[in-house]
């Protein structure tokens, strides 16, 4: 069953997020991820605790994790930290 990881975010410099953003989609490949959706977010109900929100699909929670805890994606952590504000969720 697909498996998703959900990430809330704010921008918090707008360079480092971009260069973060395409260097973490170039980490997917191996783990057969993909962006679905990212972007501002609509709120339709409740409150947000950050603007933006991506979406990124994994075959199955299994290579989700493993893409996460990969040395290549933690070694990009420093620079995410630098781009953005957020929480990554699995579901």
């Amino acid at each position: 069953m697909p498996s998703y990881i959900v990430v809330d975010l704010t921008p918090l410099d707008k360079e480092k997020l971009s260069e973060y953003s395409a260097l973490a989609a170039d980490t997917f490949a191996p783990y057969h991820g993909h962006f679905i959706a990212k972007g501002a977010i609509e709120v339709l109900h409740g409150d947000a605790l950050h603007p933006m929100k991506a979406i990124i699909e994994f075959p199955d929670k299994e290579s989700a994790k493993a893409w996460y805890e990969s040395p290549a994606y933690q070694a990009l952590i420093p620079l995410r930290e630098k781009g953005i504000s957020s929480n990554f969720h699995l579901i």
